[in-house]
């Protein structure tokens, strides 16, 4: 699978909220490829160009909460999945964790937000499809996590 750099400068029409969490995606990525310490990794990532325009209270808790959180959000993504969370791609996985720590902890984004933004980080830095299984997984997520929530949307 290609992923494109993870270091790419996120675009200049994000939200602070967007930019946010891609830099949370790249950390979580860079905690599940290398298990290096969240404090370096927030260090590096803050040094990036362009992290002066994202919201850095959401940065921080995607990055500490989904690290912190990652076994019971793990527990909650693995009966969703066709296969192995070992085996999903870096992107994928970091993807779903962040979108499965707001779906959780962040009540006041709607659960239509917390999926899109999770596809839209998935599109940007994932393989071909990989936005279409975030999506998939996502969406059962939600409906466990926000039933009341999607129940009176519909």
């Amino acid at each position: 699978m290609t992923t494109k750099s993870l270091h790419a400068n996120p675009s200049k029409s994000r939200s602070p909220r967007h930019r946010a969490r891609e830099f949370a995606l790249q950390g979580i990525y860079q905690w599940l490829l290398n298990h290096e310490d969240v404090a370096v990794i927030e260090t590096h990532i803050r040094n990036a160009h362009g992290f002066e325009k994202a919201d850095t209270a959401h940065f921080e808790a995607l990055i500490y909460g989904s690290v912190k959180e990652v076994v019971e959000l793990r527990h909650q993504i693995s009966p969703l999945l066709d296969r192995p969370i070992t085996e999903l791609s870096p992107v994928e996985h970091a993807a779903l964790l962040i979108g499965a720590f707001e779906l959780k902890n962040h009540l006041e984004i709607p659960y239509r937000v917390v999926i899109n933004e999770a596809v839209e980080l998935t599109k940007s830095f994932g393989g071909a499809d990989g936005h279409k299984y975030v999506n998939g997984v996502l969406d059962k997520l939600s409906s466990q996590l926000r039933g009341t929530e999607i129940i009176g949307k519909k």
